[in-house]
């Protein structure tokens, strides 16, 4: 089955697993799905953990392999284990039984087959596609229906950067399509009594050091496509070197807090209400799970 899931297009007949022989694409792993964590998360925006928490599944692997992934463990080096769609399903009702609100899957792109296989069935509770952005219209038009809420990034504005440290061309073309299309799949969000997602997007981006400029072209996207009500916009400020930052100078450092005051003022300024803004203290190790197989 030759895979063109993601936007890199790698057009490889993926190996059934990690370990058999033949042609890796991108994402660097076969086809069955590897997952290093799964465990509710109180670390997600407030409407998607609550107080419950969010059922997150970490899968391995990436489509980007950004140099600075706070989770280049797994992104990267694709630390995890190999498991089946069945396992993956109980996985789901795991998580629901200890009353996480929803079923949040982060980086499931190059796993989209296991993922709708294990989705054939609805589950009772929302499920949640965290992902990079960096999407093929194909393959969200086949989550249709599967998916209630998007939590995409939108990176970057600034293609450069993109390519640079993320090894993504087109990234800002791509995402945004991406992002559009998930828009029209599920409409304005929608919370319940107790403020918590029921369906929509939540639109992410990091602000990175040296990167105001990059920041504020995507801030400026938003502000242009969507109206009050119909997307919320997260403005992250939890950066800290990670992976192979250290082999890139001017991005080996903490964004500082006139960085994040201007962009955080350009925010207000362009009338974007809803959304999430993070205090200085999110920036620490403390809040980067540990990938040790919990739950899996």
């Amino acid at each position: 089955m030759e895979c063109y899931v993601c936007p890199h297009r790698c057009g490889v007949d993926r190996p059934a697993d990690m370990h058999a022989e033949g042609i890796f694409g991108s994402c660097h792993c076969g086809i069955k799905p590897i997952v290093a964590r799964a465990a509710l998360h109180f670390w997600e925006e407030p409407c998607i953990s609550g107080e419950k928490g969010s059922g997150t599944v970490f899968f391995s692997g990436c489509n980007l392999h950004c140099v600075f992934c706070q989770n280049y463990e797994i992104s990267s080096m694709n630390k995890g284990k190999e498991i089946t769609v069945e396992r993956l399903r109980e996985i789901y009702f795991e998580l629901i039984a200890q009353g996480a609100n929803n079923i949040n899957l982060v980086t499931p792109t190059h796993f989209t087959h296991a993922v709708l296989e294990s989705l054939k069935e609805p589950l009772p509770v929302p499920v949640v596609y965290n992902t990079s952005g960096f999407e093929t219209l194909d393959t969200l038009r086949k989550l249709k229906g599967k998916v209630q809420i998007w939590l995409p990034d939108l990176k970057y504005s600034d293609d450069l950067a993109a390519i640079k440290y993320s090894n993504a061309p087109s990234y800002f073309r791509i995402a945004t399509d991406a992002i559009k299309e998930m828009y029209k799949q599920v409409g304005p969000y929608k919370l319940d009594g107790n403020g918590i997602m029921q369906s929509g997007v939540i639109i992410r981006h990091l602000l990175m050091p040296g990167m105001v400029e990059n920041t504020k072209g995507v801030i400026d996207w938003v502000a242009k496509t969507f109206k009050p009500g119909e997307v919320m916009f997260s403005l992250m400020h939890q950066y800290i070197p990670c992976g192979r930052a250290a082999d890139y100078p001017e991005i080996n450092r903490r964004v500082t807090e006139e960085e994040y005051k201007e962009v955080e003022q350009y925010l207000f300024d362009t009338g974007i209400e809803d959304g999430f803004v993070q205090e200085d203290d999110s920036a620490c190790e403390d809040f980067i799970p540990k990938f040790d197989g919990t739950g899996v």
